[in-house]
Parts: C-alpha cells; sequence; structure tokens
C-alpha cells in the first residue's frame, strides 16, 4: 500500500499554482459559457422570428381570403351590370336588378357585413340611400378616381372616414369596362375579424392598412384607442424604413421589450405579431442562474480537490494518471497488468464492487463481469479481453480497441462499450480497462438505422410504383395500338366485304379514343404536379350538368346489362362553379364504378345538398355492388399509378391516375372526397364541394341562335406530318371546308403572302414544324403590310397543351389553341368565337 504524505512547504507553493491554473481554466470555460448563452439566445430569438413570421402570415392570408370573397361577388356583379348596360336594358330594370343583386349580397355574407351601391349614369344607386348622396362629390373620393385609375381590376381603399357615415371604412370598387359604372363595396374593419389566429397569454396581434390605420386588433394592452394607433402607425413606419428588419423588436407601452413580427399582403395591408421577450426567454435565465451555481460549485470542489491532492496516497496519484488518460465518461475503470493477470480497480460499478476485492486475479473480473453481461456476447467477450489477445493487440500497438454489448443494470438491459486503452505513458505491461453506458448513443444509432431502412424501403416503393405504372402504361398503350394495327390489317384484306370493314374501322376508332384518353390523364397528372391547372368559374344549370354526364351512362347501363339508378334532387339550381371539372370528377367515378361492377349489378347516382348544411355544398355520391376493394389498397387509392392487386376475374386498365387526378380536382374545388368499401361488398365514393348559387343576371339564359358549321370556310392548314395533314384536310373537305395545305411553317407563310386579303377565313398552324416553327410563322404573318395580317384567326394545333406552350402561342399573336387530335365539333365552337357573324 503507498504511504500517505503530509504536504511541505513547497506543496503549499503547488497547491497555489495548481489554484492558479484551475482559475485560468474556469475563465475559459466562463468565456466558453457566456458565449453559448448567447448563442443560445440568439436561436431562441431567431427561432420565435421564423415562428412569429409564419403566424403573421397565416393571419395575412385569412385576411386575403376574407377579402377575396368580397372580391369574388364585387366581380360577379360588376360583370352582370356591365352585360345589362351593354344590352340597353331600361333605368327601372336596371335598378330593380341592383335591389336584387345587394340582397343575394346581403344573404351570402350576412347583413351589416357590407355596404354595396353602385356609380350609374352619374347617380349613387344604394342598398342603403343615405342623406346627402345627390350632393355627395363621389368623383373626388379616393374609392373611385382608384377604380377608374385601375381600368378594370377590383381595389381596396386604405381606412378612410365616410364622408356621409364619419364612421371609419374600407370601400372595395371596381370599374365596369364596357359602359363606365362602379360598383363599390363599403367594408367595416370590425368585420374584418380573423379567426386563425391563436396566440398565447401576453401576444398582440394587428391588423391595419399601408398606413398604419389599425382595422383589428387582439392584444391585452389597456390603453385608449388613440395610443394605440399611435402606436401601431410606429409599427407601421418601422417596417416600411427597414429598421425591424435587423432588429424586430420594440419597447411596448407596458415598458416590456417585444419581438416583432409581420406579413404584407399583396394590396399594402399588414399583419403584425408582437411577442414579449420575457416568453421568448423565459427559460434561459433559469439557465443562467443553473450554469453559475454549477460554477461555484463545481469551483468549490476544485479547490477540495487541489487541496486535498498533497495528501492523496500513490495510488490515488496513479488513478489520477488513469483519469487523466480516459477522463471521467466511464462508469468502471481498471488497471489491468497482463504480464500478470492481475487487476487493479480504480472506479467500479456497485455490482462489481460488491462481488470482488479492489485488486485480484484477471480472471474473477472477467467472470464477474460476464455474469451481467448479455448471454451471447459473453463468449466473444471474454476471447476479446483476456490477456493473451491483450498482449497481441499491444504488440499490435493498438491503442484502442473495444466494442458494445448489453448489460444488466438491475431489472433491465442497456448498451455499454467496453475499451481496452494502451498508452506509452502507463506502467509498462499494464492497460486501462473501461466501461461506459452508451445507451441513448446506440438507440439514437438504432434510429438513425430504422429511418435509413424507412427511407429505402419508401425509395424502393415508389420505384416499385413507377416501375409497375410504366409496365402498365405499356401493356395498356400497345393494347390499343395492337388493335389499330390488327384492324388495320384486316380492313385492309376485307376491302370487298364493307359491313366487316365498317366493324374494323370502329374498332380502330373505338381503340383510338382509348389510347387518347390514357394520354390525357398523364398530360393531367404532369399539369396538376406542376400546378398548371385552374378553375373556370361560371354560371350553370346544375340539373343540365348531370343530364349530360348521365346520357352516356345510360347507353352503357343498357348495353353492358346493368343497372343505373338516379336520385338527383337539383331543383333547378343555378349554380357558379367549373362544370367542365365536375363532369370530369363524375366522369371518373362512374367509369370506374362501371369497370369494376359485373353485369346484374347496380349503380347509384344522388345528387343533393347535405342535410342541415348552411353553406353553399352540394354532395354527390356514386355507389356500387362491385368487386369492392381490399383495406390496404383503400390507404392509398389516391396514389398516383396505384392499382388493386388482389386476384379477380378482371383486369384492371388505364394509367392508376384516375381517382389521383379526381382528389386534386375536388381539392382544387375546396371539397372533400371520401371512400366506403369492402372486397365483394362494392364501393361508395362521396363527394362534396361548394357551389354557390348564381346572381340574377348570370342565371339568365341566351337566345337560342341557328348552330355555327364549318361549311363554307376556307382555311389554312399547315402541318409537316404527311399522314396527318392528309387525314385532318379530308376530314374539313368532307364538312365543306376549302382547305390551303402547308407542309412548314415557311410554306404556311407563303401560302398566306400568296393568297388575296381576306379570302383566308382562318389559319391552323401546327407548332413544331422543320425550317420555321409555328410560333415564328405566326410572328411573320403578323408582321406583313396587308390589311388581314393582323385580324385572321390564328389558331395553334399542339400535342403539347401545357402552360407554357400556350404561353408561347399568344406572345406570338395567335388567338388561340386546339390539342391533338383535332376535334372538329370543338373547332367549329372555337371559331364560332374567333369570327364575325355570317
Amino acid at each position: 500500500m503507498a504511504r500517505r504524505e503530509r504536504p511541505a512547504s513547497g506543496g503549499w507553493r503547488q497547491l497555489l499554482r495548481q489554484m492558479r491554473l484551475s482559475l485560468c481554466a474556469f475563465a475559459v470555460l466562463a468565456a466558453l459559457a457566456a458565449a453559448g448563452i448567447l448563442m443560445l439566445r440568439s436561436a431562441m430569438l431567431r427561432n420565435a422570428r421564423d415562428t412569429g413570421t409564419a403566424l403573421a402570415a397565416s393571419c395575412a392570408a385569412e385576411a386575403r381570403g376574407r377579402l377575396a370573397v368580397f372580391e369574388t361577388l364585387l366581380t360577379f356583379g360588376t360583370a352582370s351590370l356591365d352585360q345589362r348596360l351593354a344590352e340597353e336594358q331600361d333605368r327601372a330594370a336596371t335598378e330593380a336588378w341592383l335591389a336584387l343583386y345587394f340582397q343575394r349580397v346581403h344573404t351570402v355574407l350576412g347583413s351589416g357585413v357590407v355596404d354595396p351601391y353602385a356609380v350609374l349614369d352619374g347617380e349613387i344607386v344604394a342598398a342603403n340611400p343615405w342623406e346627402g348622396d345627390a350632393d355627395y362629390d363621389y368623383a373626388a373620393a379616393p374609392w373611385y378616381r382608384q377604380a377608374v385609375a385601375a381600368g378594370g381590376e377590383v381595389i381596396f381603399t386604405q381606412v378612410y372616414t365616410d364622408a356621409i357615415s364619419g364612421r371609419p371604412v374600407v370601400t372595395a370598387a371596381q370599374l365596369c369596362r364596357g359602359s363606365g359604372a362602379i360598383m363599390a363595396f363599403d367594408l367595416l374593419p370590425e368585420n374584418l375579424r380573423i379567426e386563425a389566429a391563436v396566440l398565447e397569454e401576453g401576444d398582440s396581434l394587428f391588423l391595419c392598412d399601408g398606413a398604419g390605420t389599425l382595422l383589428y386588433r387582439q392584444t391585452d394592452l389597456d390603453v385608449p384607442q388613440e395610443t394605440l394607433q399611435a402606436y401601431v402607425t410606429g409599427l407601421v413606419e418601422r417596417i416600411a424604413g427597414g429598421t425591424l428588419d435587423d432588429d424586430p423588436s420594440v419597447h411596448d407601452l407596458d415598458g416590456q421589450r417585444r419581438g416583432v413580427y409581420y406579413a404584407r399582403m399583396d394590396n399594402g395591408w399588414y399583419a403584425i405579431l408582437t411577442v414579449p421577450y420575457r416568453r421568448i426567454l423565459g427559460g434561459l435565465q433559469g439557465a443562467v442562474w443553473l450554469l453559475l451555481a454549477m460554477f461555484a460549485v463545481s469551483f468549490a470542489a476544485v479547490a477540495a480537490l487541489n487541496r486535498r491532492e498533497l495528501r492523496l496516497s500513490a495510488g490515488i496519484r496513479r488513478a489520477n494518471e488513469t483519469v487523466r488518460v480516459l477522463g471521467n465518461t466511464y462508469y468502471a475503470l481498471y488497471r489491468v497488468d497482463y504480464t500478470r493477470e492481475t487487476y487493479e480497480m480504480i472506479k467500479g460499478s456497485e455490482y462489481v464492487r460488491s462481488r470482488i476485492p479492489p485488486s485480484g486475479p484477471y480472471d474473477a473480473l472477467l467472470r464477474t463481469a460476464g455474469e451481467v453481461i448479455e448471454e451471447e456476447a459473453f463468449r466473444d467477450f471474454t476471447e476479446s479481453f483476456s490477456c493473451e489477445n491483450i498482449r497481441q493487440l499491444v504488440r499490435r500497438r493498438v491503442r484502442d480497441f473495444g466494442g458494445e454489448f448489453l448489460r444488466r443494470f438491475g431489472g433491465t438491459y442497456r448498451w455499454v462499450s467496453v475499451r481496452v486503452l494502451y498508452d506509452a505513458s502507463l506502467a509498462p505491461g499494464e492497460v486501462v480497462l473501461c466501461f461506459r453506458e452508451v445507451e441513448r448513443e446506440k438507440q439514437g444509432q438504432l434510429q438513425e438505422r430504422r429511418l435509413l431502412e424507412e427511407s429505402l424501403r419508401l425509395a424502393r416503393q415508389n420505384e416499385a410504383s413507377r416501375q409497375a405504372f410504366f409496365r402498365n402504361m405499356s401493356h395498356d398503350m400497345r393494347t390499343p395500338i395492337n388493335a389499330i394495327l390488327s384492324a388495320g390489317q384486316l380492313a385492309r384484306q376485307h376491302l370487298a366485304d364493307p359491313a366487316r370493314t365498317a366493324g374494323y374501322l370502329e374498332k380502330i376508332e373505338a381503340s383510338g379514343r382509348y389510347l387518347l384518353g390514357l394520354i390525357n390523364d398523364i398530360l393531367e397528372m404532369a399539369r396538376m404536379e406542376h400546378g398548371q391547372v385552374s378553375l373556370d368559374q361560371r354560371a350553370f344549370d346544375l340539373g343540365a350538368c348531370m343530364e349530360a354526364c348521365l346520357g352516356t351512362f345510360r347507353v352503357e347501363a343498357e348495353t353492358q346489362g346493368k343497372t343505373l339508378r338516379e336520385d338527383v334532387r337539383t331543383d333547378g339550381a343555378q349554380v357558379v362553379g367549373d362544370a367542365f371539372r365536375l363532369q370530369q370528377i363524375l366522369n371518373n367515378l362512374l367509369s370506374n364504378a362501371f369497370k369494376f361492377t359485373p353485369a346484374g349489378g347496380t349503380i347509384t347516382v344522388s345528387v343533393a345538398r347535405p342535410d342541415g348544411d348552411t353553406r353553399a355544398n352540394w354532395q354527390f355520391r356514386v355507389a356500387d355492388t362491385g368487386i369492392g376493394m381490399s383495406a390496404s389498397f383503400l390507404e392509398r387509392i389516391f396514389e398516383p399509378y396505384a392499382r388493386e392487386m388482389r386476384f379477380t376475374d378482371r383486369q384492371a386498365g388505364g394509367t392508376g391516375l384516375g381517382m389521383s387526378i379526381t382528389r386534386s380536382l375536388v381539392a382544387l374545388m375546396g371539397g372533400e372526397i371520401r371512400v366506403e368499401s369492402a372486397p365483394g361488398a362494392g364501393s361508395t365514393f362521396t363527394v362534396t364541394v361548394p357551389l354557390p348559387p348564381a346572381m340574377p343576371a348570370e342565371e339568365a339564359l341566351p337566345e337560342p341562335a341557328a348552330p355555327f358549321t364549318l361549311d363554307g370556310l376556307c382555311l389554312l392548314l399547315a402541318e409537316d406530318n404527311e399522314i396527318n395533314l392528309e387525314l385532318t384536310a379530308e376530314l374539313l373537305t368532307a364538312r365543306g371546308v376549302t382547305v390551303t395545305r402547308a407542309r412548314d411553317g415557311a410554306e404556311a407563310v407563303a401560302r398566306f403572302r400568296e393568297s388575296e386579303p381576306f379570302t383566308l377565313d382562318a389559319i391552323l398552324m401546327d407548332l413544331q414544324m422543320p425550317e420555321l416553327d409555328g410560333c415564328e410563322a405566326a410572328r411573320r404573318i403578323r408582321a406583313m403590310a396587308r390589311p388581314d395580317a393582323a385580324s385572321v384567326p390564328i389558331v395553334a394545333v399542339t400535342a403539347n397543351a401545357f402552360a407554357e406552350d400556350v404561353a408561347a402561342t399568344a406572345a406570338a399573336g395567335m388567338n388561340a389553341h386546339i390539342s391533338k387530335p383535332v376535334d372538329l365539333d370543338g373547332l367549329a365552337r372555337l371559331l364560332e368565337g374567333l369570327l364575325p357573324p355570317r
């Protein structure tokens, strides 16, 4: 055993020297701690800024959404008023319509939300006439001047005091482009309440216009309105001046320092959020005090340890040597003499200390450790950390060797790291054996591994889905192509038999339509993934829309031996929405219902307003008695490329994009879709979408006119594909069209130049052609010095109907576009709108 030694006079000098070193170390640690606290404070402020800015943006989005409702109603009203004035209706009828329109606005928004009025023939026609309106100089009012300057776009004014009522208002106004009349809504700021804001105690939310005038507030500040208004105006001035970007904080009216976060709306209004610093940095003060306490305790402990250093035994000094090598991260430390095969316990766990003495044979240490090591790891442990293996490690100069295993702590197993450390500073023939608990690290590694495995699984699943899609698409596209080619060969062989030839031609046409449907699905999904699909909101008859949709499926039900039940309760409703997209949704659902319902089955279609619904929602339900779907497939039915893979007596055709397209369209319309199904029990799809009622002017139906035909038109057709040129020309000729052909863009320009002015009614221009593409050809035609060059309709005929292609045709001076293959009825409808009446 080592002898105890009393400190001599030199020991005190050594103690003081060690204390000075400790003080220097503490000074460095204090500086690091201060830097860490500053970094933590900066991170907390940055996180609060991101969160506050996001919440302010959410509130601004809600406010903009409320303004969008007013903007939509105002746009409908302006368009309807402009149409009536263009039809030269008498003043009394127009004012009666305005009264009905104002009544409908109050019905939709609620009484008192807006005060609508119009400027008509120099007079104000108001829903709520006020005294003095005859003398009111509306032409000098900000809302009137802004509406005129906007040229037909909806404007929102800043907050101002109404000249008649004396109340603060915001005016939304829009100019009728055709008549010069103006429609306006006066909005009271208190109706711009923000519901999305969920504030914590002490937070404040303000909605104000670009000048800082307060529109809405949600705050605990108990100050007069004038004081609060001046405060908000100051915030807006700092925002506009950019000073809040560098230091987003202010000292509030209650003396607290607050973080200021804001979002600017596209009309210049602001949503401003303020958060007290005491809440943002609430946990930081406690951490500082805890750190100071830890420093104080640590300093006292170091002082005591330094005082005891001179009195420690030789064994304790050996322990300090080991601690300098290993640090304080291990719960068990042993000096192992592998030449004499003994151990010395520097630091041991409670279990080991109760089983073996502080020093002894190394085998006893291995046996004791083995009692708590997982059984499967014990053999590897004893072999890897035997004295013989340690000697080989030292000979190879391996300084760090070890691994991880599960060790029992009480009744639970936790991960432990064991290391053999060799260093030349140790006594000859000795190494350090140390144990450290790594449960958190191991669990983190396992979690990372699980995340990587899950990411790999999802990547493989996604790749498998795409591979399945391409396999199915290849099969589904080859099937109609094979039918087209085969039927064409058979038709050629039986030209002398008109009946059989006609049958083959019907199969070619049906397969072509099926192939076109597949391609349209793929293009539609591509547009949706790039956000290039928008809605065409128009007034339409809901009953007529359903009749147009169901007509085709009645024939399909009769030919396939299936029952189609209809429960359509529209009651002549005139609604506003995109009728084409609504029919597309119902066509997808009905096509699937017919596809997966065997002969003798029933498909049920119902349309009605939801029970108890006070909003403008309509519910469409499609139910069938078909084969149904498995629970696993229901979870991914709306994923792109997904198909039911259960065994069945039918093969599902198509791209697997129909349901994904349907869900995207429903979401775009602001609705929701639900599905219920079970194998063998059929499926039920329920779609709920908002379709607000149409205004009276929108309900008016145009007078019937003679149908427009292509007969007698003279068209220039530019197409580089010889087959497409030949077939399209023949189809047009069969409709009575005189066709001038051009095989590329340069020839199209030449044919137009050679023609007499105004002899060509329109030009059908392919886009992708050699020598000169369609866009460049259109530019050259528009640049010609002849009277019809600027007015002749040019229609782009393209296989690419994406947004960028449409934009390119418009920039080149083309009037419209139509997709390949050309639908002659659709072409007739398009030219009807482009050509003057015959």
